[in-house]
């Protein structure tokens, strides 16, 4: 019950609202806390997950062939060169004496009733899928052959008008990979009809035919030499060299030149996007751990890392892992470099010269930093043990324990104001007997009080 100045006339809402105000002041310390602690745990999440992409590529970098770039041509258009990272420098040429081709028939004209009954369709391995369609109908057997999933597709084909005026059906019949080894078979009858011969092959019908015969690729290397070579492909894709590809469209009676090229400008871009990312995290860290001075009078802003001892020994790791000799030979040889504000940067010139000198030497380096970047994103990011993910359960823990406490301060607080309006309520009512009290006091003076007599 609030008596708000009933008897008394003070304002008892606003001094239990300032006294409350008061004695929040605890809460809102913590609470200030948490939304701080809060903050600091998004941002070292974000770094965790910034190292972690980082720990990935550094993974990458390391291998031995990480920097490998090729370009890869061809003097045709039919002819596509593909090169990967563990290819060499390459030239050949090639000839195409055929490009792979799918099996394909179709069959002859039927009616609605000419395709009922058992099918059977006998692969080039000599393989067997009876088929059964549900009806007669060209429809019918065509859904039954490609629900089988057999290796081969089925499509109706409209054949026109018998002489009766009945609408006739042909099924165009396709494997679904190219090669010989796509080619097949159609017989009218079971399987044990197609072992015992007494089957008919669809193709040997009056009115069908063998559209494409299925065949394999087929290229030369070296042609004209004691050292020709001849390479088949079920597909039109060929591996002529250690992560070299070339895939054929059509015939080429001259020879095609096939070129795999080291491609210099691409290693230098690789290389300098990987330094680009690890300088960009710690410029992150960097500006993240400044305190800006205000002018005086004005207060400090702490950065969201200022003072975080992991992260400040992060910062130290990543910058001696990329900056520290390997085997006596310094970064700064090929390229990569660290200013004494602790800036690193990327001499592309630097780094293409050093390729142009030692290819081998400037790899193994390169993989040697990144192997450390490596190891050290590891050490810190790791989900489990990580120095910076333990980093962030401690913060998590302690936000947790600080929203206890807030839950706390709640309940004192609500006790409190409680307390309060009890104790001006109480104040009001005494306040209220005084002044009844008073006022019959007065009252009996009066009476008390003899008449005054005239003179």
């Amino acid at each position: 019950m609030k008596l708000d100045g009933l008897v008394s006339g003070l304002k008892t809402s606003e001094l239990i609202d300032a006294l409350m105000d008061v004695s929040a002041i605890p809460k809102m310390l913590i609470t200030n806390k948490i939304a701080d602690r809060t903050s600091v745990i998004t941002n070292l999440q974000s770094l965790n997950k910034s190292l972690q992409d980082l720990a990935a590529k550094a993974a990458e970098a390391a291998a031995a062939r990480s920097l490998a770039a090729f370009t890869a041509t061809a003097s045709a258009e039919s002819v596509t060169v593909a090169a990967g990272p563990r290819a060499s420098a390459f030239s050949t040429e090639v000839v195409v004496d055929a490009t792979a081709a799918a099996h394909s028939v179709v069959t002859a004209a039927g009616g609605a009733g000419a395709w009922g009954g058992a099918f059977t369709l006998v692969a080039a391995d000599g393989t067997r899928t009876e088929i059964t369609p549900p009806g007669s109908s060209a429809h019918d057997l065509a859904a039954a052959i490609n629900g089988a999933k057999a290796g081969v597709t089925a499509t109706v084909v409209l054949a026109g008008v018998a002489a009766d005026g009945t609408p006739l059906s042909r099924l165009q019949i396709t494997a679904v990979e190219t090669g010989e080894k796509g080619r097949f078979a159609l017989h009218r009858g079971t399987e044990a009809d197609v072992a015992a011969g007494t089957s008919t092959d669809v193709v040997a019908e009056t009115g069908a035919a063998v559209l494409q015969t299925g065949r394999d690729a087929l290229i030369r290397l070296f042609a004209g030499t004691a050292a020709e070579q001849t390479l088949t492909s079920s597909t039109n894709t060929f591996r002529i060299g250690e992560d070299i590809d070339v895939t054929v469209s059509a015939v080429s009676a001259e020879p095609v030149t096939v070129v795999v090229a080291l491609d210099a400008a691409a290693q230098s871009a690789a290389a300098e996007g990987f330094v680009k990312e690890v300088a960009a995290l710690l410029t992150r860290i960097d500006n993240g751990s400044k305190a800006t001075v205000g002018k005086p009078g004005e207060q400090t802003t702490l950065g969201v890392f200022t003072g975080d001892s992991v992260v400040r020994n992060l910062r130290t790791a990543l910058a001696q892992a990329v900056q520290h000799p390997v085997g006596g030979v310094s970064p700064s040889t090929i390229g990569i470099s660290m200013n004494e504000k602790g800036v690193l940067s990327f001499d592309k010139e630097a780094f293409a010269k050093a390729l142009a000198d030692d290819r081998g030497q400037t790899q193994e380096l390169f993989s040697a930093i990144a192997s450390r970047l490596d190891e050290v994103a590891g050490t810190y990011s790791d989900k489990y043990e990580g120095l910076l993910t333990q980093r962030i359960t401690g913060q998590e823990t302690e936000v947790k324990s600080l929203q206890t406490e807030v839950q706390r301060w709640d309940t004192r607080l609500e006790q409190r104001r409680a307390t309060l309006e009890r104790t001006y309520s109480q104040l009001e009512i005494k306040l209220s007997t005084l002044q009844k009290q008073s006022s019959w006091l007065s009252s009996q003076l009066q009476t008390l009080t003899p008449p005054s007599s005239s003179s």
